[in-house]
């Protein structure tokens, strides 16, 4: 940690001047009207993440040269490079590790593709042993993704599709269910709730009116989420359950927010800000959600992107300090907000399917990002509680 990090963070990232009950895991609590994470040790916790570390983005053709002169091998990558970047800039958490890995990073557009695009494997149980900091797992339940050129919406009131989630939980939660360091669970990475642009809905909602499917969609979310977090705490009694990693962009129906209520600990959203929608749309959606369904906001997703080198058509700004920037304009514009517990940061290294990155493909970082990024974090827990305050 810098000399520069606040003197009152606990070895979690936590901040001791909110204390609570500990209770071995994370958790979420309203203290005086703010919504927090509660830390195992029983400090308030911002979630400050970074997602989408993969090895392989240094495997290319054009660096595996470095892979192998700096790292060699995945644990060395994790400590010495992951762990390290991530502490160094004031990250806490280990966000979502899978990677996209087909095209050119954007949403699919020819939906006669014939397979599911998808991401990476993501962490094992021992890479997230290995990094030795806190964490989220994802738990993928249904291909129903928007980026899914072949999504399969499940008919979820079926015994194969239960089958299929009790065997995941049994898979993933049973041998997370003592881990201190998990978050929670992720369920689907922005899922289709809205009629995905393939055509493909889940089988009952076919067929009807707009109203007649708001009506039904509810009993379909409240059906999903009800199993998904019943086989899940079945497993795993003592971690959060995250949710979908909703597209707020795109917009969450109502009727699936309303039926996920009962059976989510936080809503997350990703979000991201361009010249189309800016930060006080992104803070006004997303007050707007929380408040609907009274539960606290990890912004699963968020992002910005400038020319680089392996790049060069990613202009959405104009450099790497204009990234810093909007880092800490889009970022600050919520952190004062009593419904925000954390952000993850897309993403960890920079590729040629997904040009966003805080290193470049060469594994450096980009300095005038990083410097920005590095002294928003190491602050937030003040401004936090002064924002909150004012």
């Amino acid at each position: 940690m810098s000399a520069r990090a606040p003197r009152h963070l606990n070895p979690w990232g936590g901040t001791t001047e909110i204390t609570s009950t500990a209770t071995g895991f994370f958790r979420v609590e309203r203290i005086d009207g703010r919504w927090w994470f509660i830390d195992p040790a029983g400090n308030g916790f911002l979630s400050a993440g970074v997602n989408h570390a993969e090895d392989t983005d240094l495997k290319h053709h054009y660096n595996a040269h470095i892979w192998r002169e700096k790292y060699g091998d995945r644990e060395t990558w994790i400590r010495d490079g992951v762990v390290r970047d991530l502490t160094e800039w004031g990250f806490n958490t280990l966000g979502w590790t899978q990677q996209w890995v087909s095209g050119g990073g954007e949403l699919i557009t020819d939906w006669n593709k014939t397979f599911d695009l998808q991401h990476s494997q993501g962490f094992s149980a021992a890479d997230y042993e290995t990094a030795g900091m806190p964490f989220v797992q994802n738990l993928r339940v249904a291909q129903i993704e928007d980026w899914n050129g072949n999504p399969i919406h499940p008919d979820v009131f079926s015994s194969d599709w239960e089958d299929f989630v009790e065997y995941q939980a049994r898979r993933v939660c049973f041998d997370q269910a003592d881990n201190e360091k998990l978050l929670g669970y992720f369920m689907v990475d922005i899922p289709a709730w809205l009629p995905h642009a393939s055509g493909s809905d889940f089988p009952t909602l076919q067929g009807h009116s707009p109203r007649e499917r708001d009506e039904r969609l509810y009993q379909v979310a409240h059906k999903y989420y009800e199993t998904v977090t019943r086989h899940i705490k079945a497993q795993d009694p003592n971690h959060l359950i995250l949710g979908d990693r909703y597209n707020g962009n795109k917009g969450i129906p109502q009727p699936v927010l309303d039926a996920a209520r009962p059976f989510i600990d936080v809503l997350s959203i990703q979000y991201f800000t361009d010249e189309r929608q800016n930060h006080e749309v992104m803070r006004n959606d997303l007050s707007t959600w929380s408040a609907g369904i009274d539960k606290p906001v990890l912004i699963a997703d968020i992002g910005n992107c400038a020319p680089t080198e392996l790049n060069p058509d990613r202009t959405a700004l104009p450099d790497q300090a204009a990234r810093g920037d909007d880092y800490v304009r889009s970022l600050g514009r919520v952190l004062g907000e009593p419904w925000l517990i954390g952000w993850h940061w897309c993403g960890y290294i920079e590729n040629d399917a997904r040009g966003w990155g805080l290193k470049n493909h060469e594994d450096e970082p980009h300095g005038d990002l990083v410097n920005r990024v590095r002294a928003f974090n190491e602050t937030i827990y003040d401004v936090a509680a002064r924002m909150s305050d004012a």
